[in-house]
Parts: structure tokens; sequence; C-alpha cells
């Protein structure tokens, strides 16, 4: 079936992961990465993107090697960000954190494995059914994840340790850190579902809007959340001596921040004109998010 069911989204991307999983996986590897890909998440990165592809060209189908890959690959960036020489987090998920639950050298070589693994999974669609629009789905998010995404944010949130930094600097954190790999992830949607050129630059627009509300959200979650429901301590960023939007701008203008972004996600999304309505519900229950 092409259409995507929606009400059992999670399981079904649950299920294409294990699958890709057990093909490309080899066996010395096989269980912690297993281990940090069960332990859960919201899934929400491949979620949009298959949403996104099937809301322009009626079916995800196409766009699962990707959705996959890219879950690879922001779980390999949370075992990595967990270790005792970044956050040195013991819980994630509500689960022991790979290296706690394993050993340290296991975590970072079953993050190197998962993005590896990634490309793989993508190459190896790339090969069997060579189009453009797939090549430029791989740049993407190998764009997104690189020294100039998602590892340039992991940078330079380390270098801002212990340090006060201004506002360009934290939005210069949050949009690689986060940002860059939930615009990929809705960009690649896009891109493989045959969006057009306008289009592409509502989304590009969008999304980053989505990544900083996404990170003002966890900063929010990190004094207030409940530790059981967002599965990992809380007070985190104030244990590492982190900066972070709350404690640059205090939390009653986190807040309202985040709505008045939240509410601009929304009125991008009604700019794309998608006759599959689904996604606006889906991302407004992510911008309402408690976990």
């Amino acid at each position: 079936m092409n259409t995507l069911d929606k009400n059992n989204m999670v399981n079904i991307i649950n299920d294409e992961i294990l699958q890709y999983l057990q093909k490309y996986c080899g066996k010395e590897m096989y269980e912690p990465i297993q281990y940090s890909i069960k332990a859960g998440g919201k899934r929400f990165r491949p979620m949009i993107m298959l949403l996104m592809c099937e809301a322009l060209c009626g079916t995800y189908k196409e766009a699962i090697p990707f959705a996959v890959a890219i879950e690879c690959i922001h779980t390999y960036s949370l075992i990595h960000d967990d270790l005792p020489s970044m956050d040195n987090d013991e819980l994630r998920r509500g689960l022991p954190t790979c290296h706690i639950q394993f050993d340290e050298a296991t975590a970072i070589l079953a993050g190197d494995g998962l993005l590896n693994l990634a490309f793989e999974i993508m190459l190896d669609k790339l090969e069997k059914d060579f189009e453009k629009k797939y090549l430029k789905a791989i740049n993407c998010i190998a764009i997104a994840s690189g020294t100039k995404g998602m590892i340039k944010g992991q940078a330079l949130d380390i270098k801002a340790e212990g340090k006060k930094i201004n506002e360009k600097e934290l939005f210069d954190i949050y949009e690689n850190k986060t940002g860059k790999l939930i615009l990929a992830s809705i960009k690649c949607g896009a891109i493989i579902g045959g969006a057009n050129d306008e289009q592409i630059k509502i989304i590009e627009n969008m999304a980053y809007k989505l990544g900083i509300a996404f990170q003002i959200q966890d900063d929010i979650l990190d004094i207030e959340g409940d530790q059981d429901k967002i599965g990992k301590p809380i007070n985190s960023d104030l244990k590492n001596d982190k900066s972070t939007y709350i404690s640059i701008f205090g939390l009653e203008k986190a807040k309202k921040d985040y709505n008045i972004l939240s509410s601009q996600v929304l009125e991008d999304l009604e700019k794309l004109n998608l006759k599959d309505k689904y996604i606006y519900s889906y991302i407004e229950k992510l911008i309402n998010r408690k976990n």
C-alpha cells in the first residue's frame, strides 16, 4: 500500500528501520546499534520526510530509504552526544545510554557504524534506481549532517560551554546542531515528492523556524519537563554549564518566542497548498509536545 497509515506511522517506521538493519548491519555491531535504535524516540524526522513526500506526490514509498537513513544519522549523533567526552549523559529515552549499557569504545563504533549505514542504504537505492532527485537528497543529508551542519553545531556548542555567548552565536548553534537535520528531513521529502523551486524556498524558511523552535522547546523542557516523560535527566544543560535560550533571555521570553516561531511555521505550511493536510496536524502536535 502506497498511502501512509497515519494511525500507525511510528510502527511502520520502526519496522522499516529494523528490516534495513537486518539487511545492512554487520553482526559484530548489530547488538549495540539495534539497542540504540530500539530505545525509541518520536521518529519525527523520518515522519515529516515521509509525510511531506506523500503530501506532494501521493506516495511515501520512494522516501523510505532516506527516512531510515536520517534516523540512523540522528541516533548516531545522540550516541556520540552522550559520551563522557561530550555531555556525559547516563540516560537516553529512559534507558542507559549506549556507553553505559556497553562501553565507551563500543558506543563510538556504534555511532560510526550508523553514520556509514545511512549512506550505504541511500547509495544502494541510488544504484538500483538512478534518479537525480535521489542524488540531490543524499547531498542534502550529507551537508546537513556534516561539518557545515550538525557537526558544526556540535563543535560550536562545545566551544561555548562555560562562556557567555550572544544571540547570534546561540542561533548559529541551534540552526546547525538541531535545525539542519530537520531541514534535511523536510527538504528531502519535498525533493523526492517533486516539489518546485518556490515550494523548496518556503520549506527551507519554515524548517529553519521549526528547528529553532524545537531547540527552544528542548531548553524549556530541560527546566520544566518531567524526567519520566522526556527520558533523560532535567537540568542537564545547567549541569554542563551550557548557554541556552533560557540562560540568555529568560524563561518567559523563551516561551513567548517559541509561540511566535511555532505560529510562523504553521503559516508557512499553509503557503505550500498541499493536498494532504495531515502534515499540518502532525507538525502542530510536534510543536505542542511535552517530551
